[in-house]
């Protein structure tokens, strides 16, 4: 079974989000998946209920109890990680986990929070062993419209330091998270598509529009890595 835990002590990061996604890729790709959700708000197993039948099944599963043990069936696991999460609730979750994915976004508070958390992680015993294998992502990274962008090739060609709001958002976030040494992986833009595929109990995957489908292009780093070695520990 192939285990994956999405975490990160700051709440808001999307962490449900990025979880309920990959569900809804595997399953798309016909696989057994299960959802286990740590989180006592529950999001992910919400959109569960909202999932129609005749979508690829997705098995969900509360993680609140004591003793929770996931099935051997699935091809895949992916754990929804509660806001918060530090000591020996933290410690139970990543000794599960092959994959930990850390969802960050561009702000100086969030920024700060996982600077904290990080510590904290490395210092886990199975993640100082090298046992589960890190990688970040940069979560709800606004763009700037196509002008913009133009604006800022156009200039900064021409030795004319220049950033739209955006870029100077999302500077330094890559610059942070490339500070980290962890693999930031991806960055998934801040779109509509996200909300929309949640009222649905959809992934962006199964979407069908045009801009869905450009927001899951943004994905294929991240499923990519996934699928990779770099992703499991020498020992899986």
């Amino acid at each position: 079974m192939r285990t994956i835990l999405i975490v990160n002590s700051k709440g808001g990061c999307g962490k449900s989000t990025i979880a309920t996604n990959l569900a809804a890729y595997y399953a798309r790709e016909n696989k057994s998946v299960v959802l286990a959700d740590f989180d006592p708000q529950g999001s992910s197993l919400q959109w569960l209920e909202t999932r129609s039948r005749e979508r690829p099944r997705i098995e969900g599963m509360s993680g609140l109890g004591t003793g929770v043990r996931l099935p051997r069936h699935a091809d895949y696991a992916i754990l929804d990680a509660p806001a918060g999460i530090h000591g020996t609730q933290l410690t139970a979750l990543v000794r599960r986990a092959q994959t930990i994915l850390i969802p960050v976004l561009p702000s100086a508070t969030d920024m700060r929070a996982t600077a904290r958390f990080v510590s904290d992680l490395l210092l886990v015993g199975k993640v100082s062993r090298k046992e589960t294998r890190l990688a970040t992502i940069a979560n709800r990274v606004p763009e700037a419209p196509a002008m913009a962008r133009a604006a800022e090739i156009l200039l900064n060609g021409v030795d004319f330091a220049y950033q739209s709001v955006p870029s100077q958002i999302y500077r330094p976030l890559e610059h942070f998270l490339t500070r980290l040494r962890i693999p930031l992986v991806a960055t998934l833009p801040d779109s509509p598509s996200y909300a929309l595929a949640d009222a649905r109990g959809l992934g962006i995957c199964e979407l069908g529009e045009s801009r869905s489908a450009w927001d899951f292009v943004r994905w294929r780093p991240l499923l990519d890595w996934l699928d990779s070695p770099k992703s499991l520990p020498s020992s899986s």
